[in-house]
């Protein structure tokens, strides 16, 4: 069962609005937003599970017409939410009438607290209150309202055990429940992902599904700087070494290394939060000793400083690959410091991409918000609680072949000779080689055509979240894959 809910898109920007409300706007602003590409929230029901019953689905930001028959489903990779695909999605539907793109939120997101966040957009809540509600109160015993991080503050102890479950067969189930109501609509229903999101992709295509491959159900896959080939397995031995270590931790993968799980994803939506609601304002964040030092620039910055300092490829440190993009340069002067744009990957997009604050009440001239409602608060583009289980698991997809770390980690992509569609496949510089030869892997086991296999090798060009960062007119995936789904729909 879905339940949908639609809002026009808008962009996020600073707080100060001297043009009223939305209520009050010029006919030629109404015909703007009328003319804007649609945006809808649905939730979906998964598998049913050990977790508590309200945990059992995912959500979908499905965006263009919803009369478009075909669908691209994009599954987000670690410790991702469904929001930093929105910018590139919304390109891709300007670029491909006929299609919808669908952006996968998975369960783990639903334990997210946003609260604190929505208050803030809506202007109930300043900088300094958000700030001390989702971090501050760590080093201020005097902050009583404050986050109640899942599972305890480190997030591992018995109440979030459920979580250890949440591997790759969970993962697949919620996933064809979103397949099966995106080829309702009667198209092409092409599947992608990013990152670990390609693995799942690759997992899903090559799934077993009571002897057949969940490939028979798409027309396609797209792969962005992820994947899995064939003879990268672990070794049953390794698989239950992984299983054992996980019983005795968190569920939750812990990237930052401070042992609090959560604190990457909380760093990064109130980061980029800030940074579109209230730019120019000096970063607390910087000023407090609960920000890991390698994140802040040598001078006092604005918050759009701060965050795009952070994630910048020539100033973020060793260990946030995962979401470094080309963006810019702190400004050669001010107080404080603010931000120049003269990356390919403005910091406003990147922003948005992980803050998905378009899908909230945020102040502005330029927005344009109806019929919001609690079901699309939480949705930013991080996921504060990834799953350790999904890692070890996708480990085994192995292309798809069979291996028998799968019957340890009871996966179960064997159908990896059997694909019978065409693969599209981009490589940044952090796949190292192994997204496209994993993806040449895949056609030649099930002797798929080399005109039905499309590779793109940006290695020397992009970060690994590029593809989405990327400004419309500059980006290589709205260039190559959109040529692509043109000739499967």
């Amino acid at each position: 069962m879905a339940l949908a809910l639609t809002l026009p898109v808008f962009g996020a920007c600073s707080g100060d609005d001297d043009s009223g409300s939305t209520d009050s706007a010029t006919p030629a602003a109404q015909d703007e937003a009328a003319a804007q590409p649609e945006v809808r929230v649905v939730t979906i029901d998964g598998a049913d599970t050990d977790a508590p019953d309200e945990l059992d689905r995912v959500r979908v930001i499905q965006h263009g017409p919803a009369d478009a028959a075909n669908v691209l489903v994009l599954v987000p990779g670690t410790s991702a939410g469904a929001a930093y695909f929105s910018p590139l999605a919304l390109d891709l539907v300007e670029a491909l009438p006929g299609w919808q793109v669908w952006s996968v939120d998975r369960r783990e997101n639903l334990l997210e607290d946003h609260s604190m966040r929505d208050r803030f957009a809506a202007g109930d809540a300043t900088t300094q209150e958000a700030f001390d509600y989702y971090l501050g109160w760590l080093g201020d015993d005097s902050i009583t309202e404050h986050f109640e991080p899942q599972g305890g503050t480190g997030s591992d102890d018995e109440s979030v055990a459920f979580a250890r479950d949440w591997g790759m067969n969970v993962a697949i189930a919620d996933l064809r429940k979103v397949v099966e109501e995106a080829a309702d609509k009667g198209g092409a229903v092409v599947l992608g992902g990013h990152s670990l999101g390609g693995s799942i992709t690759v997992a899903y295509a090559t799934w077993d599904f009571d002897g057949h491959a969940g490939a028979e159900d798409l027309a396609g896959l797209a792969l962005i700087d992820g994947g899995s080939g064939a003879g990268q397995a672990p070794s049953p031995d390794q698989a239950r070494a992984d299983l054992d270590q996980l019983a005795t931790e968190s569920p939750f993968n812990d990237i930052v290394g401070l042992g609090l799980p959560w604190a990457s994803g909380v760093f990064n939506a109130l980061g980029s939060e800030a940074a579109l609601l209230a730019p120019d304002e000096p970063s607390i964040g910087w000023q407090s000793p609960l920000i890991p030092a390698n994140l802040k620039p040598p001078m006092q910055p604005t918050n759009v400083a701060q965050y795009g300092y952070a994630l910048d490829l020539k100033t973020s440190p060793d260990g946030l690959e995962l979401v470094q993009m080309h963006i810019g340069r702190l400004a050669d002067s001010g107080e404080p410091r603010g931000w120049v744009d003269d990356g390919p990957a403005p910091v406003e997009r990147v922003a948005r991409m992980f803050s998905g604050i378009l899908f909230g009440d945020a102040p502005g001239p330029d927005v344009a918000v109806v019929g919001h409602t609690d079901e699309l608060d939480g949705i930013d583009g991080t996921a504060w609680y990834h799953p350790q289980r999904l890692s070890i698991d996708s480990a085994a997809v192995n292309g798809g072949i069979a291996n028998p770390a799968q019957e340890v980690l009871d996966v179960h992509a064997t159908h990896g000779e059997d694909l019978d569609l065409p693969i599209y496949a981009l490589e940044t510089r952090f796949g190292a080689g192994r997204v496209l030869t994993g993806a040449r892997r895949l056609a030649e086991q099930s002797g798929i055509a080399a005109q039905d296999l499309t590779l793109v090798d940006r290695s020397d060009q992009l970060t690994h979240t590029d593809p989405m960062g990327i400004q419309t007119a500059e980006n290589p995936v709205v260039a190559t894959l959109a040529p692509f789904l043109e000739r499967i729909g």
